[in-house]
């Protein structure tokens, strides 16, 4: 089975609280992180264009919402759009004004699980404060397919409902796939499962043909 070529994606799922994490996870990447993350928050339709001026605030790298059939770029922090589902697909990134999953659109799960098929073992899929399960079961398809999972510990987390969903979907999922992190160690977390996943050249590979 072929594998459409991909970047080592990061996509980081949150709700309620999400803005305090996001950002300081933004604020402590290290200068020179340059691969592409989608943000998934769950906001109000009349939020648009302020999230982007919020987290740009805090990062070097350039914050966009997303346009549909977008091409993903390096040095990139790409946010879906509020009432738009936000799916990858081929090195691009596409939206959706298809029905919302768990009452959520942009739903995380979309994203997480589009990423996944997308790019096989070349993403990291990380889930933050919440108060719903929206990412679980997409964070389960992310290491299954071969890529690396982040749960806030949800003693960090604003409201810990969607972390404590992350971490049971993911039991019984290969322990070296996934890590629960306190949100100041997330950014260092993130830096190593990327590092991870560029050590693993046949990762996409394997995984896909593991699903077949």
């Amino acid at each position: 089975m072929d594998v459409p070529t991909c970047p080592t994606l990061v996509v980081l799922g949150a709700s309620w609280g999400g803005l305090r994490a996001v950002s300081a996870i933004l604020r402590a990447l290290p200068a020179g992180f340059a691969e592409p993350i989608v943000v998934v928050q769950h906001r109000s339709r009349d939020g648009e264009g302020l999230l982007a001026t919020l987290l740009q605030d805090v990062t070097r790298l350039a914050v966009t919402d997303v346009e549909d059939k977008e091409p993903i770029r390096p040095g990139h922090v790409y946010l879906a759009p509020p009432d738009y589902h936000l799916l990858v697909d081929d090195g691009v990134l596409s939206l959706s004004v298809d029905a919302a999953v768990r009452w959520s659109r942009p739903s995380i799960d979309v994203a997480l699980a589009s990423a996944a098929e997308a790019c096989g073992g070349r993403v990291v899929g990380v889930l933050l404060t919440g108060a719903n399960d929206d990412g679980a079961r997409g964070l389960r398809r992310v290491v299954d397919r071969g890529g690396r999972a982040l749960v806030q510990a949800p003693d960090t987390a604003e409201v810990r409902v969607m972390p404590e969903a992350g971490i049971l979907a993911l039991r019984g999922a290969p322990a070296e796939r996934w890590r629960v992190v306190p949100l100041d160690g997330m950014a260092d977390a993130i830096v190593d499962a990327v590092r991870a996943l560029d050590a693993e050249p046949d990762g996409r590979v394997a995984a896909a043909r593991r699903s077949t």
